[in-house]
């Protein structure tokens, strides 16, 4: 990092230690942590704003790759930043929290991805130069897999960012208390002030900034509580305890009557869910005479208000066509499945009731990390950060201090899970209803956590508990008792963690469809003015249209970035490892593998998830949709490789940028 620029952040962080101390001073002079919220969303929206003005340029190189000129130490942090998004801030602990040594998938996978791209990818895609991975495509294989190439980053990046600009108004919408739909927007605002007046280089200097902002709001709360609980100033340290005080608390709970009797209830509504939609439609109408007889009855006789309410509500929310109450009763009965199931032993690896259940979930692992590992490594975001750097060397280096700053949040994430399992062990579950702690309630009536007395003993059980993944880390500062300074600290973590990943996403589509799809197939006779206008009005479109599919809410923030990466790895992965390492890979072979890679993958997720109508019961191995990329990569290098085998062979031209890619520098 150049000496300015270091100076520079030295003075931010500084600034911000400084904010975060006025904070903390006005809380214990009765600020409320309504107010400590909005002054951490808005200060913290309108210093990247503020960083991105000051990078604002107008040059081509520059709002492009950054002016190639990012040394590997700033291009680390920002990768870094652009890597942990909102799923790995927000969701990943929450993962780990209810799967247990299974959801270490996502972490391993991802770290692995980073190795592959330190070593086949990045340093290869920085030697080649240009600006983006539909040009390598378009050099190494020609346009139609260019053409190919500009859809795959679109719809791989688009999935990606969704969920981004979702967790951005979860987290508006909780620590501010404005509307979900306003949170977007509030969060959309602050991202297009960055990457519309500045491109990459105001990207990845607001980056750096944002992995600040986030390293310190993730780490502190697990080191605040780490001394608090047990005298260490190193949480990992007592690792080996929150492990076990978790499993001696689960096996505690697990075969408890009041349990069991709350688990066989939740089987019970799970089956009448699942008899309503074997009988579909007529249990759509047999459910809504039903209720109308029940309020005419509680009416007539001056029922319980609360009851009638409570009924009319589920009137109000009853679908109103067969296919809409069959999505509606799934969702039910699988919430009642889930808490219907014994809770995660943390000392077992493989959890399942027989041994081809726990098979199928060690398959199921294995085929995550690897459709995890070849998603990072064809990341179109992550990769076009290597085009920054100003030699192959930083290209490498920025490789290593990526894997260091991502490393120090990643370590963090069990222990979140851990923390907040045992202050659900030790001070939720068991206690009356009626001495709930106050966080609960306030998660409650988010959406991010439900309770209920199913059993009707007056107490909370373990099985009457869910808690969203995607809550986990927001609300530890409130389970473990911590001033409002560090909930409003976390929720501005989270902010920089999905507007980062936002703003290098939102640049790869506007890139993808203004330079590779406008500038080189429509328009190569525009102006550099006319081609930073239309990648602006391009970006400004595809930041409308992503924010409004966030306010759907389709799945959790971590799901729905499973399927990006499985949809990068099948699009893209066997295409860019065999252009750079095989002289033989051939046009026809890559948009074979692209186009069967991506049906595959999209053919399994539909037919296995039933959200979409699919069946559990075709899934192969046991492996979830979520992992759907790994059949996708597998059909697409094999089609690849038998295409470009027994088809005519690549040009000398192309063969030719082989052998420069892979001669040593």
């Amino acid at each position: 990092m150049n000496p300015s620029a270091g100076r520079f952040y030295f003075f931010y962080f500084i600034g911000f230690a400084l904010f975060c101390a006025a904070l903390a001073l006005g809380e214990s002079f009765g600020m409320s942590a309504r107010a400590i919220g909005f002054t951490f969303l808005f200060a913290t929206i309108a210093l990247y704003a503020g960083v991105g003005v000051l990078a604002r340029t107008s040059d081509l190189l520059e709002f492009y790759v950054a002016g190639r000129g990012v040394p590997g130490i700033a291009n680390g942090m920002a990768t870094a930043a652009d890597w942990v998004s909102a799923a790995s801030f927000i969701g990943l602990a929450g993962i780990i929290y209810h799967q247990g040594f299974e959801g270490l998938a996502y972490v391993t996978g991802w770290t692995g991805g980073f190795v592959l791209v330190g070593l086949l990818l990045g340093p290869y895609l920085r030697k080649f130069g240009r600006f983006t991975i539909p040009e390598f495509l378009d050099e190494r294989y020609g346009s139609a897999v260019a053409l190919a190439g500009v859809a795959a980053v679109v719809l791989a990046s688009f999935v990606y960012l969704v969920a981004q600009i979702y967790g951005v108004g979860l987290i508006a919408s909780r620590f501010v208390g404005v509307d979900f739909g306003l949170g977007v927007l509030i969060g959309m605002a602050g991202i297009l002030v960055c990457s519309f007046l500045g491109g990459m280089r105001a990207v990845t200097w607001t980056q750096v900034s944002q992995y600040l902002i986030l390293i310190v709001a993730y780490l502190a709360p697990i080191l605040v509580l780490s001394v608090e609980r047990y005298g260490v100033p190193l949480p990992h340290l007592a690792m080996g305890e929150m492990v076990q005080t978790v499993a001696q608390g689960v096996a505690e709970r697990r075969d408890r009557p009041d349990e069991q009797l709350a688990r066989a209830l939740y089987r019970a509504r799970a089956e009448q869910y699942q008899h309503k939609i074997d009988a579909l439609p007529a249990s759509l109408a047999e459910e809504r005479e039903t209720l109308e007889r029940e309020l005419a009855r509680l009416r007539q006789e001056g029922g319980d208000p609360r009851t009638i309410y409570h009924l009319e509500r589920q009137r109000q929310l009853l679908p109103t066509t067969p296919e809409a109450a069959r999505a509606h009763w799934r969702r039910l009965r699988d919430a009642a499945l889930a808490q219907a199931r014994p809770p995660r032993d943390f000392s077992r690896a493989w959890h399942g009731d027989t041994p081809a259940a726990r098979q199928h979930a060690r398959i199921n692992f294995l085929a995550l990390l690897f459709v995890l590992m070849c998603g990072t490594a064809a990341l179109p975001h992550i990769l076009m950060r290597y085009y920054t750097t100003p030699t192959v060397s930083e290209a490498r280096k920025s490789t290593a201090w990526t894997l260091f700053f991502v490393a120090l949040l990643y370590l963090g994430a069990p222990i979140y899970a851990m923390l907040a399992k045992i202050e659900v062990l030790q001070h939720v579950v068991g206690h009356s209803f009626d001495e709930l702690p106050a966080w609960l309630v306030s998660w409650y009536r988010v959406g991010l956590v439900s309770f209920e007395d199913i059993n009707g003993d007056g107490k909370l059980q373990l099985a009457e508990l869910a808690l969203d993944p995607d809550g986990i880390v927001l609300a530890l500062p409130e389970m473990g008792g911590l001033p409002a300074f560090f909930v409003g600290l976390v929720a501005a973590g989270g902010l920089a963690a999905a507007l980062s990943t936002a703003d290098g996403l939102l640049l790869t589509i506007s890139n993808a469809l203004g330079h590779d799809l406008y500038y080189r197939h429509l328009a190569p006779q525009a102006s550099t003015q006319r081609r930073l206008v239309v990648s602006k009005m391009l970006l400004l479109a595809v930041a409308i249209i992503s924010a409004w599919v966030a306010t759907l809410r389709f799945d959790s923030i971590l799901l729905l970035v499973g399927l990006a990466f499985s949809l990068a790895a099948s699009l893209l992965f066997p295409t860019l490892i065999l252009g750079i390492f095989w002289r033989r890979a051939s046009p026809a072979g890559a948009l074979l593998a692209m186009v069967l890679g991506l049906g595959t993958s999209l053919g399994y997720y539909f037919l296995t998830h039933e959200a979409f109508g699919g069946r559990v019961d075709l899934q192969l191995f046991g492996i979830q949709p979520v992992a759907c990329g790994i059949f996708g990569v597998l059909v697409g290098l094999a089609a690849h490789v038998v295409v470009s085998l027994v088809g005519p062979a690549p040009s000398a031209r192309q063969q030719a940028l082989v052998d420069f890619l892979r001669r040593p520098s």
